[in-house]
């Protein structure tokens, strides 16, 4: 059977997350539904990892193995006739060999989260950023992000329902960055653990706000407690925005 790779944006404000549950709705199973009306049958989508309810992506990737040697663009084309109305966009779709993995495969994984840091409500950024009224000092959550790049024990950051065998992750970006009224989080990994970027950006909103100096924040981290963590960031400023494969 051919395999094919796909691209996949998606506003995840609607959905239960990417991997198909039991109940509720999400982007793996309006995907395989459509597929399954192509293809006549059921097909298994892969994805390269799962995003939680309410988080989106602009370069989600996904494989399946059809039983239609299908063109790309036709193929693309076909699927988002068929999961109309769901915001769900299939940007390409392209065969590859059967060695490919969209999970396995992946070498690094990109995240963006959009902080928008201004005293009025959003209007139509509502549900695609996270909103922050009170001032934050950007600077100050920038030298905080640094004391948690490299390799390190992230149980910290950790959520209690993390299914990954070990808290060891080397973290090569976290990159604070601000444009305006816009805080900008980039953060870059081979794979994260559960909820660890969100748990980050939680932890350096206080020290944006003075309540946390960055040291507090290396603190943190070292005390390796899920206890030592800042609230969680909010779904809505979270992106997957780029996947890389060799």
């Amino acid at each position: 059977m051919p395999r094919f790779k796909f691209l996949i944006e998606y506003d995840g404000t609607p959905f239960q997350g990417w991997q198909l549950q039991a109940q509720g709705l999400t982007v793996q199973g309006v995907l395989e539904a459509a597929l399954a009306k192509m293809e006549g049958g059921p097909v298994v989508l892969h994805g390269s990892g799962r995003t939680d309810a309410g988080v989106h992506a602009t370069a989600q990737c996904a494989h399946a193995d059809l039983s239609q040697d299908w063109g790309g663009f036709e193929l693309s084309n076909a699927l988002n006739f068929h999961v109309r109305p769901h915001p769900v966009s299939v940007l390409t779709a392209e065969r590859v060999g059967q060695d490919f993995h969209a999970r396995f495969s992946a070498t690094r994984r990109r995240y963006l989260y959009r902080i928008i840091n201004r005293r009025a409500a959003l209007a139509l950024e509502r549900k695609r950023a996270w909103h922050v009224p009170m001032p934050l000092d950007a600077g100050a959550m920038a030298a905080a992000a640094a004391m948690l790049t490299g390799k390190h024990d992230f149980t910290t950051f950790r959520s209690a329902n993390c299914q990954s065998q070990s808290p060891l992750k080397t973290l090569d970006r976290l990159e604070v960055v601000r444009e305006g009224e816009h805080i900008l989080i980039h953060a870059e990994a081979r794979s994260f653990l559960h909820h660890q970027v969100r748990s980050m950006v939680g932890t350096l909103k206080p020290v944006g706000e003075g309540k946390w100096t960055p040291d507090a924040v290396r603190r943190a981290l070292e005390a390796r407690s899920r206890a030592a963590c800042g609230p969680v960031a909010p779904p809505d400023g979270l992106y997957l925005v780029a996947v890389e494969y060799l």
